[in-house]
């Protein structure tokens, strides 16, 4: 089920730094492009004139004129221009009493999985968006910058989408964030998903490779979708079926997902294709049969994450629980009647 969403309100504050400042770069700042520093220091700022602050000299670095391009180095020393900067909505929105009290909420239904130094790992609840956006002005992060206020650092590693649930991790140094994003890049991190389909998925003991290339457009109305086509981005997703359950003439399948790519909207979109949309997808299942079974959100759920912790090298794996609605929508169907033995995607993902 949906939470509510937090309007943005329409009010806009505005703030002016009164005078130039010089900031020293850190740690947690070095391995910056300088223009992605500035537009996280000038947040409300059009990029276009952040990058003119910049050709323009306004912004030097060590004092002297630099490229947007430039990389920030521990120790660098930034000048930074007065700069009018609009703060938007989401942003004034967290210096509310309201907001605070509803950012406590959800931080209360986002259990920690897992924190140290560098990482938080989260259970993110279904509904919850990852980050403000349109008409949303609280995610995960801005919920946790608000609650954890002493985090001077903190970004997303990765995404999930608003509707799914399950492990999500957050860096609380730049350095681990590089780091964890190269283990993403190459293909080093293992993320899998539990998933309840519509109808029977018939697949024995082997593993299926889903290998649909996709392409992203946009609707009408700008709501961003995905579908496969022969000229999208290569796409690789390993499924394995866990277990049949009938009821009366409908029936779904639990399975388990692993990403061996991460595109947008991947498994929801492959389960798609093979005509077993996911239980409560609004964007790309069955409403009629949604409705028949009273599907109560989106059953999609990240249980694994598996990766080298970027600090002491050790192998870390993060798992979160089968979500309550999972277990309930089981069990509102007969005993299973088809089991087959479980077996992880990662055995068999090399075979074709």
């Amino acid at each position: 089920m949906k939470s509510d969403p937090i309007l943005t309100p329409k009010a806009v504050s505005v703030r002016t730094p009164a005078t130039v400042l010089l900031e020293t770069i850190g740690p947690e700042e070095a391995g910056q492009r300088l223009d992605n520093y500035l537009l996280r220091w000038a947040k409300g700022v059009p990029k276009s004139h952040v990058f003119r602050i910049i050709r323009s000299g306004e912004v030097r670095v060590n004092k002297k004129r630099a490229e947007p391009t430039t990389r920030l180095v521990e120790g660098d020393v930034v000048r930074l221009p007065p700069v009018r900067i609009a703060e938007p909505a989401q942003m004034a929105a967290v210096n509310t009493a309201q907001t605070k009290s509803r950012a406590k909420t959800y931080s209360d239904k986002m259990p920690i999985l897992f924190e140290d130094d560098a990482l938080l790992i989260v259970d993110k609840p279904s509904g919850l968006a990852v980050h403000g956006g349109s008409g949303i002005a609280l995610g995960v992060i801005e919920t946790l910058r608000i609650t954890r206020p002493e985090l001077k650092f903190l970004e997303l590693v990765h995404r999930l989408d608003r509707d799914t649930s399950g492990v999500l991790l957050l860096a609380k140094k730049r350095s681990a964030l590089v780091e964890l994003h190269r283990q993403i890049r190459e293909g080093q991190t293992d993320k899998r998903y539990y998933l309840l389909a519509h109808g029977e998925i018939s697949q024995g003991n082997s593993v299926m490779q889903l290998k649909f290339p996709l392409h992203k457009y946009l609707l009408a109305n700008g709501e961003r979708r995905v579908r496969v086509d022969p000229d999208g981005l290569p796409s690789h997703t390993a499924l394995r079926v866990s277990k049949s359950f009938q009821r009366e003439r409908v029936a779904i399948t639990l399975a388990e997902a692993q990403l061996k790519t991460g595109r947008t909207h991947q498994i929801r979109v492959h389960l798609q294709k093979l005509g077993h949309s996911i239980l409560g997808d609004d964007k790309y299942g069955f409403e009629d049969q949604d409705k028949l079974i009273k599907s109560k959100r989106l059953y999609l759920h990240a249980h694994l994450a598996g990766f080298t912790h970027p600090r002491t090298g050790e192998k870390m794996r993060i798992e979160s629980p089968l979500p309550f609605e999972f277990e309930a929508m089981m069990k509102a169907f007969d005993q299973p009647e088809k089991t087959t033995k479980e077996k992880s995607p990662t055995e068999d993902a090399t075979k074709k």
